[in-house]
């Protein structure tokens, strides 16, 4: 996922591609303890988006007006 990809989402999708990243990456924590993990990059694939999707979202927390801020 590039960076300009995630800019584009709303701070609810992003909520949700965030959840789905965070299950993801718990899978393939999985199969790497248990051996069946074939594709090892993806861990790392995982770990950069969910980097990418937090920081995005706290630029967006940052720069909404205090009235939108919760």
């Amino acid at each position: 996922m590039k960076i300009e990809d995630v800019r584009r989402f709303s701070p609810d999708e992003l909520s949700d591609q965030l959840l789905s990243l965070k299950k993801e990456q718990f899978n393939l924590r999985f199969q790497a303890a248990t051996g069946q993990l074939e594709k090892t990059h993806r861990v790392e694939e995982v770990r950069r988006d969910i980097a990418r999707i937090k920081t995005v979202l706290r630029v967006k927390a940052s720069t909404a007006p205090l009235s939108e801020r919760a």
